[in-house]
């Protein structure tokens, strides 16, 4: 079983982030990752996953067009992505600048796919999923790192069942 971390990284902050999450997700005995970006992924990507943990900069409060381009194009797919898990992150350039919102955008999304959306854990920050303004420090590596975790450890759960 693997999780796809799919991003969405134009100066490198999401992509830092994306791979923070991606090392908490292999921290899961028996769960694998598939970092991608948005030019990468495929429709396979998303059906052969247990979880998907998409995130990307904040642009204008809501995800950057090429993530929501990806959420468009395999929109065909929506219905076998039911019950499998939907998570989020996203980065900004301020610490006012719409993290959470666009966080909203893609659960919001996820949610039209069907899937069972996991925010970070109350280790973390138990909010919407993991954010960070720019790089990520130590602290948002390590909220990431968890978030990862949580939701592999979730798709595991929801296999056994």
């Amino acid at each position: 079983m693997h999780v796809l971390v799919l991003y969405y990284s134009r100066g490198g902050a999401t992509k830092t982030l994306a791979q923070h999450i991606a090392e908490g997700v292999k921290s899961v005995s028996g769960v694998d990752v598939l970092l991608k970006s948005t030019a990468e992924v495929s429709k396979e990507d998303f059906l052969n996953s247990a979880g998907v943990i998409a995130g990307s900069p904040v642009y204008f409060g809501i995800m950057a067009s090429d993530l929501k381009r990806v959420i468009d194009e395999f929109v065909g797919i929506r219905k076998q992505m039911e019950n499998k898990v939907g998570a989020a992150f996203a980065t900004s350039g301020d610490a006012s600048g719409g993290k959470e919102t666009t966080i909203i955008s893609i659960v919001q999304a996820f949610l039209i796919y069907g899937m069972i959306i996991v925010g970070d854990p109350m280790s973390a920050t138990g909010h919407y999923g993991t954010s960070c303004v720019g790089r990520p420090d130590d602290r948002c590596a390590e909220n990431a790192f968890k978030h990862g975790a949580r939701v592999a450890t979730v798709c595991l759960k929801l296999k056994q069942d």
